[in-house]
């Protein structure tokens, strides 16, 4: 793209909602211009290795279609008509707006709804201070972590786990429920590492032959959903034939005696069918983890997004339990690192402000908040303003019919800080052209890692975009927020007092050693004095009434989804949306390899390399219903229908489709995008979306 010399390499991290969270050399081709962009080679984690939609950032940077302007909507919404604004006029439009809604219903009216465009903890997060210090409604954020995240956290108490460099150091790593090769590529720069040095054996657990499972050692390609039935017939094999550490559980762990009694019916026998995979596959597997003390569970996200994620997850991390496999270095679960940065974030969101009688609403019910759908607004008014920054929800966003009709009202006033003229920006009343990582200063924790890494301001951006902050602190003064002073810090200010007081140095310390290893020694890591909580066991009986999270939900919320069906063991309870004679398949609508959630969409290499909306079909169903590679077919439920291409595959499961990636909703033959069909009903116990859990029809 540039033919300029690299006057110097600047250092930062990727800001992207990847766990991996990659350390950066950029270079610097003049003050405005950037090069190729590489993984820095001497942070541990990243070991020199980024994706290839990273490494061609520069692509992104300079855009043509780039925003850069302030614009007001002077035609009817959606219609792409626009007006050149100065950003004070712009500013001085949306809080006018703002405060008339607000003397109307009051201020909880006006939501300010954000996610992870950006993962920079100061432009990311002070949206909040702005909800705060205005009464605003607050945002529950379910869209992604949490059912992992609570899966995780009911079993040790805490979200965290063995360093994740230690997959080098494995026996076998268990790569399970993510697609690393295309999501979080420095999983397999360790796992690979392993089996170059040490003749690891690498097994997947995934529901199609993705790029991950093309390079294993072992593949498990499950149906939907079953990966507790896998979990739990594996422990069962583990303690029928002596291959249980049963000191380490009488240590370790609450009920192993209740959990045993518990799986003597959960055998492979019982749960071949029910995952589709054989019993002979059932056996080998446990036999392989069971026989393999350095074992390495690596579990991912993707497998929680079903409706019953939580039980999911939670009993893929019970099998590390009873091998004992966290007593080993290389071996245990982990699925992020979350809790160990205790990283003081208080005048960033500014929770000095908060009012805990202002109600929740929930980001992934965007769509009913917005149709009026009364339980989803919670008992408060109905939402006639919004503030977006750093997403995107009329494409990503669950029930995608009821998210358009939203934004389409005539009375919401919509405000969109954002790159590109997304699908959510072209809805809006007022656009605003935001600043891209490499043109604002931030701070960044890796959950795939264990890293703080500084992101410093490394170009100028071009005339016109603006920094998040920027936004959140021009909108306070002119809203007349209670303190006026507390929106004038800078980024680096804000960086440099969260790093002091939360025992982290300070920022010239930082940018000097430009990032923190926050990774605790080997038996903090390990457990091996005990989990987190308070009698030190790991624990296999949920107490569901009484179960904490992460990100539990308010109690304003109550409990989310099905919660009195969960069971008090691992299992598998068929909470999901399963295949009945009018939707005889079940769709995931997985990540693809070059596009994240719905960024890089806009760039022509990951366009080109993707080439179109597809649907993935296994040969015997397409063959049943008369399909050929490249045909149009359409897809549907309850919610709608989507037409897209067929694409004729293997490795699939019988009456399973894979749609993968977040194309723009344009891209399809109807103009309307996968999200169509995918649901916005909580996960139990404490939300969460089921991005992967959709029953469907199929027709040529």
């Amino acid at each position: 793209m540039n033919e300029l010399a690299p006057e110097r390499t600047g250092y930062t991290a990727c800001p992207h909602d990847c766990p991996s969270t990659c350390a950066l050399e950029v270079e610097l081709l003049d003050g405005h211009t950037i090069g190729r962009v590489r993984g820095a080679r001497d942070n541990s984690y990243t070991a020199g290795v980024i994706c290839a939609k990273v490494a061609r950032y520069a692509e992104r940077v300079h855009h043509p279609d780039r925003l850069l302007k302030p614009l007001r909507r002077v035609g009817a919404k959606g219609e792409g008509r626009w007006q050149e604004l100065s950003w004070d006029d712009a500013l001085d439009l949306a809080a006018e707006r703002f405060l008339a809604a607000e003397q109307r219903l009051g201020s909880e009216t006006v939501w300010p709804y954000y996610y992870a465009g950006t993962m920079g903890l100061v432009q990311r997060d002070s949206i909040n201070k702005l909800c705060h210090a205005k009464d605003y409604s607050r945002q529950f954020d379910s869209i992604c972590t949490n059912a992992a995240w609570t899966g995780f956290f009911l079993g040790t108490g805490t979200v965290a786990g063995p360093d994740p460099r230690e997959m080098a150091k494995s026996d076998c790593v268990v790569i399970w429920g993510t697609n690393a090769v295309s999501t979080q590529v420095n999983v397999m720069t360790h796992a690979i590492r392993a089996r170059r040095e040490r003749g690891a054996k690498i097994v997947v657990v995934d529901i199609y032959d993705n790029p991950t499972a093309k390079q294993a050692d072992v593949k498990l390609i499950l149906k939907p959903g079953t990966d507790g039935a896998l979990a739990c017939a594996v422990m069962h094999v583990l303690f029928r034939d002596g291959l249980a550490d049963r000191d380490y559980l009488q240590s370790h762990a609450d009920d192993a005696a209740g959990l045993e009694k518990h799986l003597k019916s959960r055998g492979p026998d019982w749960a071949a069918p029910i995952t589709g995979l054989s019993v002979a596959e059932i056996e080998a597997f446990a036999h392989l983890v069971g026989g393999t003390k350095r074992t390495f569970f690596r579990l991912g996200y993707g497998f929680t997004r079903q409706r019953n994620g939580v039980i999911n997850m939670h009993a893929a991390s019970c099998i590390a339990t009873v091998t004992g496999a966290w007593k080993y270095e290389g071996g245990g679960a982990f699925h992020s690192n979350h809790a160990i940065f205790g990283l003081d974030k208080s005048e960033i969101t500014g929770t000095a402000f908060s009012n805990p009688g202002i109600r929740h609403l929930d980001q992934s019910q965007i769509g009913r908040v917005l149709t009026g759908d009364a339980a989803a607004l919670r008992g408060g008014p109905e939402v006639t303003a919004l503030f977006v920054q750093n997403t995107n929800p009329v494409n990503v966003a669950p029930e995608q019919r009821k998210v358009m009709e939203g934004f389409a009202r005539q009375d919401l006033f919509t405000v969109v800080h954002e790159q590109f003229m997304t699908e959510t920006a072209a809805m809006a009343d007022i656009v605003l052209p935001a600043t891209m990582f490499l043109e604002h200063d931030d701070i960044y924790r890796g959950g795939g890692n264990q890293f703080i890494v500084l992101g410093p301001k490394l170009i100028e951006p071009p005339e016109g975009p603006r920094p998040n902050l920027f936004v959140v602190n021009e909108l306070a003064r002119r809203l007349g927020v209670p303190d006026p002073s507390e929106f004038e810090a800078e980024a680096d200010t804000l960086i440099n007092n969260m790093l002091q007081r939360s025992g982290h140095g300070d920022l010239a310390t930082l940018k000097e050693n430009r990032w923190i290893d926050c990774q605790p020694d080997f038996e903090t890591a390990h457990f091996v004095h005990g989990f987190a909580w308070p009698d030190g066991k790991f624990r296999f009986r949920l107490d569901w009434q009484g179960a904490n999270a992460p990100n539990r939900p308010p109690d304003s919320m109550g409990p989310q989804g099905p919660h009195d069906r969960l069971p008090p063991f691992p299992d598998h309870i068929d909470l999901i949306e399963a295949a009945d004679d009018r939707h005889p398949f079940r769709l995931a609508t997985s990540p693809a390899r070059t596009f994240l959630n719905s960024t890089f969409s806009e760039t022509e290499s990951s366009r080109k390399r993707e080439g179109r909306p597809e649907l993935m079909i296994g040969h015997d169903d397409a063959l049943a219903l008369g399909i050929a590679d490249g045909d149009l077919v359409t897809i549907g439920n309850d919610r709608g229908s989507v037409r897209l291409h067929a694409r004729l595959v293997g490795g699939l499961r019988a009456g399973v489709l894979i749609s993968e990636g977040l194309w723009p909703n344009d891209a399809f033959v109807d103009g309307e995008g996968i999200n169509v069909l995918t649901g916005a009903d909580s996960i139990a116990p404490f939300g969460g979306a089921a991005f992967h859990d959709n029953r469907v029809w199929l027709r040529r």
